[in-house]
């Protein structure tokens, strides 16, 4: 190998500081963001508002809109456009005469930019 060859090599490894900065500003995953996205919901509503670009998921009670663009941005790779929400709140049911509670939740309602989608049948 001449010497030319394995300079172009050695310079090909290293990174130029606009490189470096784009990745550390990524950063590393940040596991938080698995606390703040709980599951993807899947029903008829949230199949058909999938049509529009939005994604519905269940998330934590505690979290606010910029978080939860944040991690569905880096969990899953897209650009976000906005982020509705909404909790519902737990109800005593009955079962056969046993009486139950269903717990609060919250959902999200994840609008996504034109040419970004999420499949969320295949999971991460």
């Amino acid at each position: 190998m001449s010497k030319n060859a394995a300079k172009a090599k050695a310079k090909a490894k290293t990174k130029t500081k606009t490189e470096a900065k784009a990745a550390s500003a990524a950063g590393p995953m940040d596991p938080r963001h698995y606390d703040v996205i709980l599951a993807p919901v899947v029903t008829e509503k949230a199949t058909k508002v999938s049509e529009h670009n939005q994604v519905v998921f269940r998330v934590a009670l505690g979290a606010s809109k910029p978080e939860i663009k944040e991690a569905v941005e880096k969990l899953f790779n897209v650009k976000v456009k906005g982020v509705n929400t909404l909790v519902k709140k737990g109800k005593t049911k009955r079962f056969r005469g046993v009486r139950g509670f269903q717990g609060d939740f919250k959902k999200a309602i994840v609008t996504l930019e034109e040419g970004h989608s999420i499949d969320v049948t295949t999971g991460l």
